[in-house]
């Protein structure tokens, strides 16, 4: 190493020593810092910057080495030989291009290659250009040194290509003084391992001199900064085409955007962002911080929230700024509505989108209030329906009660006759009148079914039994048919699973004018592995076509007019029946051909349920044989009241009639009663009063509970519900049969148990 220094401090000229290390330091950084540019780019531009950083690498390489040659003086004239020269110069560019591509964002290994190949190129590009020195003299080399020089080269070009290739600047120039120093170590070491002996027949070679030498290496050193320039001019106008397109996408943006730096100042934003923020139009400018632009709107109350409580607002608004990302909706002093949405960028900045949301806020509120009208308007149906159901069905139990009790009496067969005539058509009218409230609960949605467990075949025969008589009229055979591998109990509606049975048996019964109607019970196959219920009604009736199929099921629809006209009916029955079946989670659909009959299949799931425990024994005392029954009636309706009195005037009953609820609870307190008839809806006191108050005054004089049934025209479920939950034991919805309300008289105790 002595060699080495000696070298270095006798035959080199200090100046343009530390001249050499400054052109390799900048250099190799600037080269380095495009190497990272190259990273980061893609396609094209990726390329460009690759191959303008390995010539930049080379060129400062180069550069150095013959700088460091020009001050280089071995005591003889010294001359260069262009050829070799030129060729040094193209072996370091061939190397640092190469090796560049080689090694850019590849693996570590192939990296560390590359870098390993680097160093090979700067050693043989130094010992070529020492080949091409012309001096009168000849260079003895130490073998030893050159090795270790070139050992350098490999080491420190590898050590490089190793280092981290992406980071600040700080990483970059640190990584370019490790290669600048591998190079200076690769250039004195080796100018260290030659010795110069003079050898006057050498004289007479001529080639370049230290002034053309010095030309070539200003050359050399001028094209980095052209590179540079070339490079830096091309990236300018790339990244200022690219800012351009995000500027006409940024003012393209229908939402108004603002983009606040780390500290919290105005750094872009778009026309929309003007136009939402009208306040802001003239006074908007880069580097605005965002408590300014707060501060303007507060001072000219445009923030309809913020009014009152200026200071509050403003901290709740930076503080939900602080936040990754928030979202809130404003409410401005115009009408207008705004919604704010701030999300926190990676360096700290931060993005502010405005959505003017006033057609959203409005559409809502139309919306909201279409809703609120909806609900009322069916509210007021629903109160509409209650009170016609009430209506209709007091006159109308008018009409049938009378209509038995004339029925009980001897009459002539042509009165007979219009007597039957009376009782079907009051029937009819109250099927109907059952069908619209069916609708309309069906349509609110207030139509629930209940799930308790039920016999099935007692059922499906019940269902039969109520238009046996009916068929056997017009000559038809009715069958019944249940399969016997079907559960006894299953779980359900049994109301409502009947009144589809009903509807079905009916329509049978009114469609067939010969043979026979069947309805059958199976269990049939498995859907999505859950067991159905399979009902079947079929009837040899007069049939209907596949056109007429598909109009049967809709709401006030039949097959057709004549049909309409020859039978009569509403044609509701289907549609809701068939919603019924949807509600227990089935399907109702039908077969049939004109002249041929039909087959309506119901089909829900089936669920086997266990028989229910038998009801405890009423332990109220039963009546004394031959005693007459103590009954209570309330009732504001004295068509209503005389059709009571008829029907009971056939039984042992001691009636007494009042006509409101007042008097209902003053006659219970006065006297001793075996059943209270309660109508609900009366004037001076209703029936729920009445019996609320019945009750608390049995409580209070320690009497036992009289059976109370609600004997009234409200037969919603609500108002079923708000009769047990006044005290009642039953409730009788009118029109009511005069055998059911015999059989409750004669014996309440344990009608009311079988009721309850």
């Amino acid at each position: 190493m002595n060699a080495v220094l000696l070298c270095l401090t006798t035959q080199h000229d200090l100046g343009l020593v530390v001249a050499a290390g400054v052109l390799c330091l900048t250099g190799l950084a600037t080269a380095f810092a495009l190497g990272r540019r190259a990273w980061a780019a893609q396609g094209r531009r990726r390329a460009m910057l690759t191959a303008g950083a390995g010539a930049l690498g080379a060129l400062a390489v180069w550069t150095t080495h013959f700088t460091a040659m020009l001050g280089f003086d071995p005591g003889l004239a010294t001359q260069y030989d262009l050829a070799v020269t030129a060729a040094s110069l193209g072996l370091a560019l061939a190397f640092g291009v190469g090796t560049a591509f080689a090694g850019l964002g590849a693996p570590r290994i192939r990296r560390g290659l590359a870098g390993a190949l680097a160093g090979s190129g700067v050693a043989a590009m130094h010992f070529l250009g020492m080949s091409g020195l012309l001096m009168a003299g000849t260079a003895v080399w130490d073998s030893g040194l050159a090795g270790v020089a070139v050992a350098s080269a490999l080491i420190a070009g590898t050590a490089v290509a190793l280092a981290p290739h992406r980071g600040g600047w700080k990483n970059g120039l640190s990584t370019a003084l490790g290669a600048t120093l591998g190079v200076c170590a690769l250039h004195f070491i080796a100018m260290g391992a030659v010795t110069v002996v003079p050898d006057p027949a050498l004289a007479g070679a001529t080639g370049m001199d230290q002034g053309d030498l010095l030309t070539a290496v200003a050359t050399a050193a001028a094209l980095p900064v052209l590179v540079v320039a070339f490079l830096t001019g091309v990236a300018r106008w790339s990244d200022g085409r690219t800012l351009n397109q995000i500027r006409e996408a940024v003012e393209a943006m229908p939402d108004a955007m603002g983009f606040y730096d780390a500290d919290g100042r105005l750094v872009l934003w778009n026309a929309r962002y003007a136009e939402v923020n009208p306040e802001l139009v003239a006074q908007l400018k880069p580097g605005m911080r965002f408590e300014e632009v707060l501060q303007i709107g507060l001072d000219e109350g445009i923030y309809a929230d913020a009014i009152g409580r200026e200071a509050e607002w403003r901290a709740e608004r930076l503080a939900a700024r602080q936040q990754l990302e928030a979202t809130l909706e404003q409410r401005c002093d115009d009408g207008r509505w705004l919604r704010v949405h701030d999300r926190r960028t990676a360096n700290g900045g931060i993005v502010t989108l405005c959505t003017d949301i006033t057609d959203l806020k409005r559409d809502a509120k139309a919306l909201a209030d279409a809703r609120d009208a909806a609900e009322a308007a069916n509210a007021a149906k629903s109160l509409f329906l209650a009170n016609m159901s009430h209506e209709i069905r007091t006159p109308l139990n008018g009409v049938i009660g009378l209509a038995q009790a004339l029925g009980r009496t001897e009459l002539k067969p042509d009165q007979r006759e219009m007597l039957d005539l009376m009782q079907s058509s009051s029937r009819m009218l109250l099927t109907l009148l059952g069908d619209i409230l069916d609708l309309a609960r069906i349509e609110s949605g207030r139509l629930s079914l209940e799930d308790e467990p039920f016999a099935l075949k007692a059922a499906v025969h019940e269902a039969a039994d109520l238009y046996r008589a009916s068929a056997a009229a017009k000559g038809l055979a009715l069958i019944v048919d249940v399969c016997p591998t079907c559960p006894d109990w299953i779980a359900g509606d049994v109301v409502r699973l009947k009144q589809v049975m009903c509807n079905l048996v009916s329509n049978a019964v009114k469609f067939t004018e010969a043979g026979l109607i069947k309805l059958e019970a199976q269990c049939g196959p498995a859907v999505d592995g859950s067991p159905t219920l399979r009902i079947a009604v079929s009837d040899t009736g007069i049939g209907f076509g596949p056109e007429q199929r598909d109009r049967l099921f809709g709401r006030f629809e039949q097959a057709d007019g004549a049909i309409t006209r020859r039978y009569g009916g509403s044609g509701l029955g289907l549609s809701i029946c068939r919603q019924l079946a949807e509600m227990m989670g089935g399907s109702l659909d039908a077969e049939s051909e004109p002249d041929g009959g039909s087959t309506f299949l119901l089909t829900v799931p089936l669920r086997a349920a266990s028989a229910p425990a038998a009801p405890a024994a009423d332990e109220a005392p039963s009546l004394p044989a031959g005693a007459a029954v103590r009954v209570l009636l309330a009732d504001d309706h004295p068509t209503n009241r005389k059709v009571v009195e008829l029907i009971l005037g056939a039984a042992a009953v001691e009636l007494t009639s009042v006509e409101n609820g007042a008097e209902a609870v003053e006659a219970y307190r006065s006297g001793a009663y075996d059943l209270v008839l309660m109508d609900m809806q009366m004037p001076v006191m209703d029936g729920l009063t009445a019996t609320r108050a019945i009750r608390e005054f049995e409580c209070e004089a320690g009497r036992a509970l009289t059976p109370i049934v609600m004997l009234t025209a409200n037969a919603l479920p609500e108002h079923v519900a708000a009769a047990r939950a006044a005290g009642a034991d039953k409730h009788l919805a009118k029109p009511f049969e005069a055998a059911e309300l015999l059989a409750l008289v004669t014996a309440p105790d344990t009608a009311v148990a079988k009721a309850a």
